[in-house]
C-alpha cells in the first residue's frame, strides 16, 4: 500500500516553485501544518516555563507535547528525550559528559561509514581522556558494515561504540540491534546516529538496543534542531556541565538555556504530519489507534513509496553508460551516490548542470569524509540522489533525462 502522492505534495508550499528535490538527506522541505504550528506558537504569549502566567503555561505545554511526540516517534519515554541545537551539538555534549569516566587504556569504537558528527566528537574526547580509538571498517565494494566488523575491534576495555543506523552518503543500514548486543556483551554503551535513518524508518530505541539515538527533525519535515533519546534511568547516571541554578531533573539537566519553543511546536506538528501519511487517499483505510501505531502504518506506506521510486531510479541509472553507483548494500535507504567515468565528468559540474534545469541533486562528501575517502573518492565525494516522501515518478524522469543530457556533452 502507498499514499496519494498528489495529496501529499499539495501540503508543501516550496514544491510550487517547480524544483525536483533530491536533497532530502540534507533536509526536507516543510509542510504547511509545520509552518503554521511555528507561527502559531510565536503568536501566543510565551515566557520561561511555569504554571502561573499564560506565557509560562504555553511554554510548558509546548515542551511537554513535543517530548511526547518525539517519544512516540522514537519508541522512547518522554523523560528520555533531550532537545539541543543540533545532533552535532548533542553528540559533542554527551561525548564530553561520558568521557569524564574514561582513562588511559580505555577504548572507543568509531566507524569509517559514519558522518563526522558521530566520529570527531568521540575521537577528540578520547584524546583528552587518553583513551584509544579503534576504527571499524566497512567494505567499499559492497558498502556493508557488519556486526562482525564491529566485533573485530571490541575488547573488554571498550567503553563506547559510535555507529550510524544509516549512512547519509550511501544509505547503508548496518544491523544495529546485533551491533548493540555485541557492544553490551563487551560492557560498552552504544551511541547511534539516527539522523538519516529516522527519515526513512520508524525508530524503536528498545528494538535497536541502543543506549542513545540522535536525530534531526529537519530531516523529516520539521525545523532545525536536534533530539536525543535514551533511557531515563541511564540519563540519571550522567552529570553534565550545567549552570548552578539550572535544574538537576532529567532530561532538563542536559538542555542548556531556554528551549526554542516555536521549533518544538513545529516538531510536534512534523511528527503528527508523518502519522497523517496513513490517512492520505490511496490507503485502504485511515489508520487508527495511538500516534505510535499510526506512525507505524505511515512508515510502512512511506517505505513502499520510496522503494518503488528507488527501483525506477536504479533501472534508469543502469541504462546510462559511464555511471558508477556506490550505494550497494543489501539494506539501505533510498539514497544513492554516483560518480562518472572519463574526463570532464565532474559531479560538481553535473550538480550545476542539473540545478540549471530545476533538479536539485547536490555533490559532495556531506560530512561523511571518512566514508568518502574509504570509497576512493577523497574529500570530493560524488553526486548524491536522496529521495523523500514527496518525490514522485516525474521527479525521477526529470533527473534521469537531465543526467543523460549531461553525460552526452
Amino acid at each position: 500500500m502507498t499514499y496519494d502522492i498528489t495529496a501529499l505534495r499539495s501540503q508543501f508550499p516550496a514544491l510550487s516553485a517547480g524544483t525536483a528535490h533530491f536533497d532530502g538527506p540534507g533536509g526536507t522541505q516543510t509542510p504547511a501544518p509545520v509552518i503554521r504550528a511555528i507561527a502559531d506558537a510565536m503568536a501566543q504569549p510565551l515566557s520561561v516555563r511555569g504554571q502561573m502566567a499564560p506565557g509560562e503555561r504555553n511554554a510548558e505545554a509546548i515542551v511537554t507535547k513535543a517530548r511526547q511526540a518525539l517519544a512516540d516517534l522514537l519508541g522512547a519515554q518522554p523523560t528520555g528525550i533531550v532537545f539541543g541545537r543540533s545532533a552535532t551539538q548533542l553528540t559533542y555534549d554527551f561525548a564530553r559528559t561520558l568521557s569524564q569516566s574514561w582513562s588511559p587504556g580505555d577504548e572507543v569504537v568509531v566507524t569509517r561509514l559514519d558522518h563526522d558528527a558521530n566520529i570527531r566528537p568521540w575521537v577528540q574526547a578520547a584524546a583528552r581522556a587518553g583513551a584509544t580509538v579503534r576504527w571499524a571498517d566497512f567494505d567499499p565494494g559492497t558498502g556493508e558494515l557488519t556486526a562482525a566488523d564491529i566485533g573485530a575491534v571490541l575488547s573488554p576495555r571498550t567503553r563506547l561504540v559510535a555507529v550510524t543506523a544509516a549512512s547519509n552518503l550511501i544509505g547503508t543500514r548496518p544491523p544495529i540491534a546485533e551491533i548493540s548486543r555485541l557492544a553490551h556483551d563487551a560492557g560498552a554503551l552504544t551511541y547511534v546516529d539516527g539522523v538519516h535513518y529516522a527519515a526513512h524508518t520508524l525508530v524503536d530505541l528498545e528494538e535497536l538496543g541502543a543506549d542513545f539515538v540522535v536525530c534531526s527533525p529537519y530531516k523529516f519535515f520539521g525545523p532545525h534542531h536536534g533530539v536525543l533519546a535514551a533511557r531515563p534511568e541511564l540519563l540519571e547516571t550522567l552529570e553534565p556541565d550545567k549552570l548552578l541554578p539550572s535544574t538537576d531533573a532529567v532530561p532538563e539537566r542536559f538542555e542548556l538555556g531556554t528551549l526554542p519553543y516555536e521549533f518544538l511546536a513545529g516538531t510536534e506538528a512534523a511528527v503528527d504530519f508523518l502519522a497523517g501519511l496513513a490517512d492520505l487517499p490511496g490507503l485502504d483505510a485511515a489508520a487508527a489507534g495511538t500516534r505510535r501505531q499510526r506512525l507505524a502504518s505511515a512508515f510502512t506506506a512511506l517505505e513502499a513509496h520510496e522503494r518503488t521510486l528507488r527501483t525506477q531510479l536504479d533501472k534508469g541509472l543502469s541504462a546510462l553508460r559511464g555511471v558508477e553507483v556506490h550505494s550497494r548494500a543489501a539494506d539501505r535507504t533510498p539514497t544513492l551516490l554516483l560518480t562518472f567515468e572519463g574526463e570532464g565528468r565532474s559531479t560538481v559540474e553535473a550538480y550545476r548542470f542539473l540545478a540549471e534545469r530545476g533538479v536539485h541533486a547536490p555533490s559532495g562528501s556531506f560530512y561523511a569524509i571518512e566514508a568518502s575517502r574509504r570509497l576512493g573518492l577523497g574529500d570530493t565525494g560524488g553526486l548524491r540522489i536522496g529521495l523523500a516522501p514527496y518525490n514522485h515518478t516525474e521527479d525521477i524522469d526529470r533527473f534521469l533525462a537531465g543526467l543523460a543530457e549531461f553525460l552526452a556533452l
